[in-house]
């Protein structure tokens, strides 16, 4: 099964208020991304591949809404509370934070956990609280993947090394795997690599020797689960990352990187052609 998500961060935001939605109204954004690209995925055989949308929340409902009859996109969260409410106990006190039970209740099947941007928000609160500890991230995560997986969500668990953690990499990503899916049930999981020394302006990208060397690592790691590249499939790196027979697939952000910078439904689809080779 190959797996192909997008996580669409918050490209919500209006360039009027500094960010890049030029596709939408703000109340239409995530029904119009469902309704542009869902058709063009239909091609695709089901059984061979899955497409996951992580939607910020306020979109949800509306990319929900807007899927029709056997639509081959699947809605998901940008990740879940390390605590879920429950019959008989907590009912919803967690003010601000998104339980996994309200996720399922929306209608997704699928949340991203882990992905950098989220470990570097982590990472800066403890700091703050004086915890340097990187395990404690992990264990952070770790609550919520367990909680995620037992609330009947599918979870995409981003792992990755910095520049200053290149050289023990395998340390770095050994103890994210075992702490983040310690006594999780992995069959509702795929790993997403993401190489944060090579992501963002003026960086070198990880090449397919790289890649193919950490997607190796993690498949002994964790008895054979799914990997994808997490550190950004764009229609430039796409046939590389097709020929890596242990990438399973691919994690899309922005489409387009000059210009008008932003997400667009049709070059989403011309990234999917391309790394799918049809």
């Amino acid at each position: 099964m190959k797996h192909l998500y997008l996580n669409l961060k918050r490209f919500d935001v209006p360039v009027e208020y500094g960010g890049v939605n030029r596709i939408a109204p703000l109340k239409d954004w995530g029904s119009y991304i469902v309704s542009h690209t869902q058709d063009g995925l239909k091609k695709y055989d089901p059984s061979q591949v899955e497409f996951v949308q992580y939607f910020p929340e306020a979109h949800i409902l509306g990319a929900v809404s807007a899927l029709c009859e056997n639509s081959p996109v699947q809605v998901g969260c940008q990740g879940v509370y390390r605590m879920n409410t429950a019959v008989g106990g907590n009912f919803g006190a967690f003010t601000t934070n998104r339980p996994a039970s309200i996720a399922k209740a929306m209608g997704c099947t699928s949340t991203i956990i882990g992905h950098c941007e989220e470990r570097n928000d982590k990472a800066g609160i403890l700091a703050e609280a004086g915890v340097t500890d990187t395990a404690a991230v992990n264990r952070l995560l770790n609550q919520e993947i367990r909680l995620a997986v037992e609330q009947g969500l599918t979870v995409l668990y981003c792992i990755g090394e910095k520049s200053e953690e290149q050289e023990r990499w395998q340390e770095v990503l050994g103890e994210q795997l075992s702490v983040g899916l310690d006594g999780v049930d992995t069959s509702k999981v795929v790993i997403g690599y993401e190489p944060v020394w090579s992501i963002g302006p003026g960086k070198t990208p990880a090449g397919k020797d790289y890649i193919t060397k950490i997607a190796r690592f993690v498949k002994e790691r964790t008895g054979g689960l799914d990997v994808v590249y997490g550190g950004g499939l764009k229609v430039d790196n796409a046939e590389m990352l097709a020929s890596i027979e242990e990438i399973d697939g691919g994690l899309i952000a922005l489409t387009r990187f000059q210009g008008e910078i932003g997400f667009y439904p049709d070059e989403y689809l011309e990234i999917i052609k391309t790394y799918l080779g049809k």
